[in-house]
């Protein structure tokens, strides 16, 4: 669960901080995606504020999330509202973050879900390395011994129970962050190694030096390419890139023979160098017969999200001279989209003839390649 429904007034952008831009996209999505890419977290929830709604689902676009739930005044409101809507899917753990810190290492959720095992509340936490000194005005008045003093970091991970039950408990109070409200409710709360890069961003600061950190960690984008090609045979159809084509003839193959999706899988799952469709998808598998390509292709996204990557940009140019792809670009670029939990705006489809040269120009069937760029935000994995 994300809590976004503050207003984080002190960046001065003149609206909430959890949708200014950080390298190109809203914060939010970037939060959002570490959770949504990780292999330990069955669904992502969001908590918003109640005028968010039109600018969260920009943000969000085409990530496969739960529908948000509308917080309440502070945030400890919001996160039990959050909590209570989740009562239905009768989760067993659950984690809490804050969506104003968009650079989550997969490790630091590794770390958090382990501890789950064995502990009811969970508490990433750093070191406080800086002297402290407590202040009177701007006179020093005294130093603050920094001995066992911790920074508390989230996400927060709980038994889903026993959290409902003290949010429940402590409502109307005011505490801070949900380890303070296990703790009022008598729960010990463990603690593990935190993140540096886990950083809150509070100020325009912050957010500048969340931008470094985000490029710092895109340095490492690798990229993958994949060609297939199938033969026609009798039929009345064609399935290219997700979209069902009414055609003359039907495309040879074990499963749909979307040319297209098989191209493209193969670039994805080149890009992070895991082998190909048929390492996967043995072709001589008889339950992979006439199965739509979109669950290849699925597939090769749930293993670059497991890899420690995100899918950056999908390119997929067909080869044939019919039937016409113009007509349907935009419709398989969409489902292109879907199937990967992309924006629109990082799917291209294009087609090209071979100017009646070749198995494709004499219409034998049909080509496809397509190029996939992926980033790692951190340490692969």
């Amino acid at each position: 669960m994300i809590v976004a429904a503050g207003r984080g007034t002190r960046v001065g952008a003149g609206r909430a901080k959890q949708y200014l831009p950080l390298a190109g996209e809203p914060m939010l999505r970037h939060a959002v995606r570490a959770f949504l890419g990780h292999p330990g977290i069955a669904g992502v929830r969001v908590v918003i504020h109640a005028d968010d709604r039109a600018v969260y689902d920009t943000a969000v676009a085409g990530l496969d999330l739960a529908g948000p739930v509308t917080g309440g005044a502070e945030r400890q409101d919001s996160v039990r509202a959050g909590l209570e809507s989740l009562v239905e899917f009768a989760p067993t753990e659950v984690l809490i973050h804050d969506a104003a810190r968009p650079l989550v290492e997969p490790a630091l959720i590794d770390r958090c879900l382990a501890a789950l095992k064995q502990h009811a509340a969970v508490l990433p936490v750093l070191a406080v390395a800086d002297s402290l000194k407590r202040l009177d005005g701007d006179s020093v008045a005294c130093d603050i011994d920094r001995a066992g003093l911790y920074r508390a970091q989230t996400p927060q991970g709980f038994r889903f129970a026993t959290i409902l039950d003290a949010h429940r408990r402590a409502a109307g109070g005011h505490h801070t962050d949900d380890a303070s409200v296990a703790a009022a409710a008598g729960i010990a709360v463990h603690t593990v190694a935190g993140s540096e890069r886990a950083f809150k961003v509070t100020t325009a600061e912050d957010l500048a030096r969340a931008g470094r950190e985000l490029g710092a960690g895109m340095a490492d984008i690798r990229v993958g390419q994949g060609f297939d090609v199938h033969a026609f045979e009798a039929g009345d159809r064609v399935y290219l890139c997700g979209v069902e084509i009414p055609h003359e003839a039907a495309l040879k193959g074990h499963s749909d023979a979307d040319v297209g999706l098989h191209a493209l899988t193969d670039a994805l799952l080149g890009a992070i160098g895991d082998g190909d469709i048929g390492s996967h998808f043995l072709p001589s598998d008889p339950q992979w017969r006439g199965v739509a390509s979109d669950r290849f292709l699925r597939h090769a996204g749930e293993r670059v999200r497991a890899a420690g990557a995100r899918i950056t940009a999908v390119d997929v140019t067909l080869i044939c001279e019919a039937p016409k792809v113009g007509p349907h670009r935009e419709a398989m670029r969409a489902r292109i989209a879907d199937i990967l939990g992309l924006e629109v705006g990082r799917v291209s489809v294009k087609a090209t003839t071979t100017e009646r040269l070749g198995f494709t120009g004499r219409r034998e069937g049909i080509a496809a390649q397509a190029l996939a760029t992926v980033a790692f935000d951190g340490p692969a994995r």
